[in-house]
């Protein structure tokens, strides 16, 4: 039988938002187990289940758009589609992570690793000025090069982050600092939300980000989302504003 990957997408929000990468890939293994869900397993000595994440996301950072596949049993009958899976995957996670989505692959659909080309990201900063910042963020989005440094094996090295900056708008004040929505590319190099505030030299300190989006650009130059959900199922999970 040909094999049968489940793609499905989850909240991560609150405290369990400082675990890490490898912690939320247990924490699926032990949900997917609860939750009845046949996972395929790999051969050898000593076999895995067959999981593949999407793009690690930074401890303490929240999302509304995580993703996994699942490779299940070709003989397995249930059906992966309906709002009974999502519900039992739901019950099995721990709070602040909620299944928002799951639905059956196409065959041929590449992993989630390589076919996301950007995220979108809501990122709420310390700011003594929203002016300040728009004025900032004007310069920036007008500029040629947006320099930043990085360190690669104890080494610094700056790096222009202009072309993986696609867009940023600044949002009305929030309580504590001002907010901006930005569209940051994945590949071929990933721009963090640290790095784009980092670029805009103004004082600006990271209070909270948010992954809102994750993108895939579709050969006719248009981009989709590796599983799409309404914003009403969003908002339903207890997604903070």
């Amino acid at each position: 039988m040909s094999r049968r990957r489940l793609r499905a997408r989850f909240s991560k929000h609150g405290k369990v938002r400082f675990t890490s990468h490898r912690d939320v890939a247990r924490i699926w293994e032990r949900s997917l187990r609860r939750a009845r869900v046949p996972v395929a397993y790999s051969a050898g000595f000593s076999p895995r289940p067959k999981i593949a994440f999407g793009l690690a996301l930074p401890t303490g950072y929240s999302s509304d758009a995580e993703y996994l596949d699942v490779e299940v049993d070709p003989a397995w009958e249930a059906g992966i589609d309906d709002g009974t899976l999502v519900g039992a995957l739901t019950a099995s996670l721990p709070t602040g992570m909620t299944a928002l989505a799951a639905a059956e692959l196409a065959g041929g659909e590449p992993s989630l690793q390589h076919a996301v080309t950007s995220c979108t990201w809501r990122i709420d900063a310390a700011a003594a000025s929203a002016r300040e910042v728009s004025e900032a963020v004007s310069r920036a989005m007008d500029s040629s090069e947006l320099l930043v440094q990085r360190e690669r094996k104890g080494r610094l090295s700056t790096d222009d982050i202009r072309p993986a900056v696609h867009a940023v708008e600044v949002q009305p004040n929030i309580n504590d600092g001002v907010r901006l929505i930005a569209e940051l590319a994945t590949q071929p190099r990933a721009a963090r939300p640290g790095e784009l505030l980092a670029s805009l030299r103004v004082p600006l300190t990271l209070l909270r980000a948010c992954r809102l989006h994750q993108w895939i650009a579709t050969d006719a130059g248009e981009r989709r989302e590796p599983l799409a959900v309404a914003e009403l199922s969003v908002a339903g999970a207890g997604v903070a504003p």
